[in-house]
């Protein structure tokens, strides 16, 4: 493999690992908040699923680096610009509605997205999808169940759920924009363009919300810039909280 054949396959593992990452640590930020016990421990348990790929993604790329890189390397200290999560997954939990929200947007194009790479012809991506598939099939069926709980709920969860997926589905449009490396990868039948699911993806999305008595929002323009690293204001909070222990006490292990 190629110099640049090795750094487009780093660049696009981070883009896998990334958006995992940081939704896995909103999703952390709710243990021991979640509306009721059983919530609370499985958002708790879809955070753990998620940091669980993230190591996949990152061990693999550090082995496409030399020996001073590692997992935890990648994961705690890059700068902001060098991360490739979609802004959707930055998002705030404002509540309960937000959190499901953000969760259904990403899971629906999560499921869709893992199935393809289930097929890839790099055997290592193609071994953590088939794994994780498993876990997010999981993660779609539960937010899509609470979307038309809530949806289809007293007046006040409706209200709530609506208002969350008007302001969150001008961010899920970036989950199926193509970017640079996602097209030079699809060449080398390594991954896909994300572009391709676009008209799944939305399907999925208008059928649940349909069931959930929820008004699909007109698709139009979408925010965008994260898997080119520009990122929202929430992302520097985000990582001031992932990286302080490996900034405070550099190469400290557990």
């Amino acid at each position: 493999m190629s110099q640049q054949d090795k750094e487009q396959l780093y660049q696009y593992l981070l883009l896998l690992g990334d958006n995992a990452m940081i939704l896995g640590h909103r999703l952390s930020e709710l243990c021991g908040h979640g509306p009721s016990l059983e919530t609370d421990i499985a958002l708790t348990n879809i955070s753990l699923d998620l940091f669980g790929q993230t190591r996949s993604y990152f061990q693999y790329a550090a082995s496409l680096r030399d020996e001073s890189v590692t997992e935890d390397s990648i994961a705690f200290l890059r700068f902001p610009g060098e991360y490739r999560n979609v802004l959707l997954v930055e998002q705030p939990n404002t509540d309960f509605a937000y959190v499901i929200t953000r969760q259904f947007l990403f899971d629906n194009f999560h499921h869709l997205l893992l199935t393809k790479l289930s097929e890839s012809s790099d055997e290592n991506i193609a071994a953590i999808a088939n794994k994780s598939i498993k876990e997010v099939s999981y993660h779609l069926r539960f937010s899509s169940e609470w979307m038309k709980r809530l949806g289809d709920g007293t007046e006040e969860s409706r209200q709530k759920i609506q208002e969350a997926v008007n302001y969150l589905i001008p961010y899920a449009g970036e989950l199926t924009k193509t970017c640079e490396v996602e097209r030079s990868i699809a060449d080398r039948g390594i991954g896909i363009e994300s572009g391709s699911l676009t008209d799944a993806y939305w399907q999925n999305v208008s059928t649940v919300l349909k069931e959930a008595t929820l008004d699909m929002p007109e698709i139009g323009w979408s925010q965008s810039g994260g898997k080119d690293g520009i990122h929202s204001e929430h992302m520097g909070y985000i990582l001031a909280d992932l990286q302080y222990m490996q900034r405070a006490y550099p190469n400290m292990n557990w």
